[in-house]
């Protein structure tokens, strides 16, 4: 009940008592009018709000900082009334920057309005609820609310920023013509190596001063195939990995890798996979092209770090989700335990690249440098050094990124100067 109801109420029974008291009709007639203006009211108040709400969004996939619009139409399908006041309340971390979430109108038997305001988010998966509608009779002491459901979902996902070619040689690639080098002599660019000419052999793959020491064939120069391969990408979504260099800004640095990384592989045609490891196992299966990258975006927006205790630990990560000796691709700061399960994965035949988000130098931006600081600082960067040492060891190629610096050269440097495997053709 509204603060002036009960006010007024007290007015009424404070006019009864009175009139009562100094045996006055004339205040129990007063008395009597307040008390049937207060039926009217009741009455109207509990005459029911038919009203036809619907919102719509300009997009509802956008990439963080893009401005949407939020359009909301009304319809009043009953009676009339008086004051309405509608209010669209913003889920979290959706910012206004236009317009106003609520209004304050009053609406005759069919009459339509609209009203639209502009917002934007961060990452992530967001729910508009219900929009509440308040209707108050003509006195305004009573008033009923009531929630309309018109539930839209916006996702703001990340956006993928262009990377040059990733030359992985994962054990096994595909039957279908990509970029990565099979090991296997057929159509190519690359140099594989050389045989005698058969006939139907092209004239222009002739080695010809090579065929000149020969005394009486000809040599042809074979290309190595280039194929397409199958890659799973895993993101470390567990929340003690993120918790030492601030959960938010360093898990944004490994969602936007994981978004170009997967943006990079799709791009040349290869089946990409994916597989967020925290609270929960979130997936994307292995796919093909734009279907599979709206899938892939869309399961990053919904990333969030978590705890789970039954995923504590990389123990229980379902490598059977990714096809046997592909390249898979895992994106973690690293817990001490990781050293001991993630030299598995290569037992097992995978081709594994660890992308490793540096927690030590993300914290230490920005700080004061004191003694104890520094110290700290170097004990945990030698720790680390070891444990991406000892990883290194047992055959994973490791990149320790500094993520105040762009991804693509760190990948370029380190692909450039490390051996890598050949592949079999599946």
């Amino acid at each position: 009940m509204r603060p002036r109801t009960i006010l007024f109420c007290a007015l009424i029974f404070g006019l009864a008592i009175a009139g009562v008291a100094m045996r006055s009709g004339g205040i129990l007639a007063l008395a009597a009018g307040f008390c049937l203006y207060l039926i009217e009211a009741v009455w109207s108040a509990h005459q029911k709000a038919d009203l036809s709400i619907q919102r719509t969004l300009s997009a509802d996939r956008i990439s963080p900082g893009r401005p949407v619009e939020v359009r909301l139409s009304v319809t009043n399908n009953g009676p009339a009334l008086p004051e309405l006041y509608l209010d669209d309340p913003l889920p979290a971390r959706i910012s206004l920057i236009e317009g106003r979430t609520f209004l304050l109108t009053s609406l005759a038997p069919g009459q339509h309005i609209e009203w639209s305001y502009t917002v934007e988010g961060d990452r992530g998966d967001f729910y508009f609820g219900d929009v509440t509608a308040s209707v108050s009779e003509h006195t305004g002491l009573f008033q009923i609310t009531k929630a309309f459901e018109t539930g839209l979902r916006l996702i703001v996902q990340p956006l993928p920023r262009h990377m040059r070619h990733i030359p992985i040689r994962p054990p096994q690639t595909r039957g279908f013509a990509g970029p990565i080098p099979a090991r296997q002599s057929g159509t190519g660019t690359d140099f594989y190596t050389v045989r005698e000419y058969q006939p139907g052999d092209e004239l222009r793959h002739i080695n010809w001063k090579l065929s000149a020491r020969q005394e009486q064939q000809l040599i042809t120069n074979v290309f190595e195939q280039q194929r397409i391969a199958d890659v799973g990408i895993i993101l470390d979504a567990r929340q003690p990995a993120y918790a030492q260099a601030g959960i938010g800004n360093l898990f944004e640095h490994a969602v936007r890798a994981a978004a170009d990384l997967a943006e990079n592989f799709l791009n040349e045609g290869n089946r990409v996979g994916m597989l967020v490891y925290g609270s929960s196992i979130d997936r994307a299966f292995p796919g093909y092209g734009k279907i599979q990258r709206q899938n892939i975006l869309r399961l990053l927006a919904r990333a969030n770090p978590g705890f789970n205790y039954a995923l504590e630990k990389l123990d229980n990560l379902p490598t059977r989700f990714f096809p046997s000796r592909s390249q898979i691709i895992l994106i973690s700061p690293l817990l001490p335990d990781d050293e001991k399960v993630l030299p598995h994965l290569c037992a097992k035949g995978y081709h594994v690249l660890l992308v490793s988000p540096n927690p030590i130098t993300f914290e230490t931006v920005n700080q004061r440098s004191e003694w104890g600081d520094q110290m700290a600082f170097r004990i945990a960067t030698a720790e680390r050094h070891l444990q991406i040492n000892r990883l290194r060891r047992s055959g994973i190629v490791v990149a320790d990124w500094n993520v105040q610096e762009a991804l693509d050269p760190v990948l370029q440097a380190l692909m450039a100067r490390t051996p890598q495997s050949g592949g079999r053709r599946l």
